[in-house]
């Protein structure tokens, strides 16, 4: 499988819950939407018992084929919220929008602030296996906040900052347990232990990791063989799930997924495109865009630019389109006589 096929199925994980329908802001269904891959500051998960996980680690096996001539390219892939605030027309920069009582319920949360997400990668390449025996790699997260004013919309961000630790080690002959320790180290955090949608804006959202091997192989910690059986239960992953990933037998990539999946997950290829809603069903989330009002689609329109491609994508549907949606058989298994 091509890496940009393997990265469209990691963005589906990045992006579950990124937008829930009905899209828009004033939807009260939108409120809570990060509940996957969530590592959240230290200080504020120590406030709160712990709780709330700040460290994700993944634990998987890797076989050598070539011992030095194995390699590994890591990237850490994460959604870095930012807080996004559409002020009413004329008004000035430094005050608070004022909800006006004679306005209705879905006019005032549509100038409520709402979370989008920027995506981010630390990324380790061309990583000798062998080096990690005898030195544990230590990757710095550090990516800064922004203020961005555009039109009547401001955007807000706040610095976020951790570690990626990277070990190996040896578990049988030419067999090694790879581990990937994510934790989030952002301070002054532990002043929010009672504002949980605060502190989303300096965690790690929707974290997940891609490994890739060169001159080796991933066993499946799913369905290992039996002579790793185990080495594979013996790997303890915290708030993931490393499955294979690619065409069925490739061995050669690993997803690690805050979401439980089966080896070798494939995106339908009926679904036009991403719509980011969980366990969505194309069909029937394509018919309720199509039923929104013009006032609601005026609103999506306004808002994210993920919102504005699902509305315009399934506007421009063709009838054919939505017949490839409709009824799809994966497989056939026969009928005993019996059945």
């Amino acid at each position: 499988m091509k890496r940009e096929q393997v990265k469209e199925i990691a963005n589906a994980i990045l992006y579950e819950g990124y937008l829930l329908y009905p899209y828009r802001p004033s939807a009260i269904k939108n409120r809570q939407r990060w509940t996957f891959g969530v590592v959240y500051p230290r200080e504020y998960s120590v406030a709160n018992g712990e709780s709330e996980p700040w460290v994700m680690r993944t634990e998987c096996l890797v076989a050598s084929q070539g011992n030095e001539q194995t390699t590994l390219d890591i990237t850490v892939r994460l959604l870095h919220l930012l807080l996004r605030t559409a002020r009413q027309p004329g008004t000035d920069t430094s005050s608070q929008v004022q909800a006006d009582e004679t306005r209705s319920m879905a006019s005032q949360l549509a100038y409520e602030p709402y979370e989008e997400g920027i995506e981010r990668e630390i990324r380790i390449t061309d990583l000798s296996l062998q080096s990690l025996l005898t030195q544990p790699r230590n990757e710095t997260i550090s990516f800064p906040g922004q203020r961005i004013v555009e039109n009547d919309v401001v955007r807000e961000q706040l610095p976020i900052e951790g570690n990626v630790r990277l070990s190996a080690e040896l578990v049988a002959h030419d067999l090694y347990k790879l581990t990937v320790h994510i934790e989030n180290t952002t301070p002054e955090t532990a002043v929010v232990a009672q504002r949980h949608n605060a502190v989303l804006l300096q965690s790690f959202v929707s974290t997940h990791t891609l490994l890739h091997v060169e001159q080796g192989a991933f066993i499946s910690l799913i369905d290992p063989p039996e002579t790793s059986l185990v080495a594979a239960r013996d790997c303890q992953n915290l708030h993931t799930w490393p499955v294979l990933i690619g065409d069925e037998g490739e061995t050669a990539t690993l997803l690690s997924s805050p979401i439980i999946l089966y080896d070798y997950p494939q995106i339908a290829p009926e679904s036009p495109g991403a719509l980011f809603d969980g366990t969505e069903i194309d069909e029937i989330l394509a018919l309720r865009i199509l039923t929104l009002s013009d006032e609601e689609k005026a609103e999506i329109r306004k808002g994210d630019e993920r919102g504005r491609e699902i509305l315009e994508r399934t506007e421009s549907m063709t009838p054919e389109q939505f017949m490839k949606l409709h009824g799809t058989i994966r497989s056939l298994r026969p009928v005993d006589e019996e059945g």
